[in-house]
């Protein structure tokens, strides 16, 4: 039974979308509720489509000791909101261009109401929600972000599974 369909949106769908992906993945799975999630990734835009993820993303992940198959980066359009029920904007500016997207859609509100920030769900945030974008920056930002997206996504699987208990 599947209990929630879930999509990370970032700028181009390689560096901080894919790895929250394969980091909720992972949570999901060790909680056991990785046959209950439907998981994917997009970008805003679609200058990265059908290219894989980083090479320092995977490395990062592969030293942190995550897995992940090859990945293909899409973008996300308004026809998404359909078949998703969580859209998570990794910064606020992505979660504004969703925001604007969502009023392609027949239902504004109900499209709307799926948007969340990532880091929303991280109690350390505070007022910090974005979550940078590592790609013109060093190795050290991918580590950052990483640990940025545990919580997040630790959080947001929380926020799931209460939300799957009063379903």
């Amino acid at each position: 039974m599947i209990t929630a369909r879930v999509c990370f949106v970032c700028s181009g769908n390689i560096c901080r979308s894919p790895t929250a992906e394969v980091v909720l993945r992972r949570l999901a799975e060790d909680a056991g509720w990785g046959e209950r999630l439907v998981l994917d990734s997009a970008g805003m835009g679609d200058w990265h489509a059908g290219h894989d993820m980083d090479a320092r993303s995977r490395a990062t992940l592969d030293a942190a000791g995550y897995s992940c198959s090859r990945h293909t980066a899409k973008q996300f359009t308004s026809a998404d909101f359909a078949t998703r029920d969580v859209v998570v904007a990794l910064d606020r500016g992505h979660r504004d261009a969703l925001w604007w997207l969502a009023a392609e859609t027949s239902d504004v509100a109900g499209a709307r109401a799926k948007i969340v920030l990532l880091r929303s769900f991280d109690a350390t945030a505070g007022d910090d929600l974005d979550v940078p974008d590592p790609y013109f920056g060093g190795n050290t930002g991918f580590a950052d972000v990483l640990a940025q997206l545990e919580r997040g996504c630790a959080g947001l699987l929380t926020h799931l599974l209460q939300r799957s208990a009063l379903a």
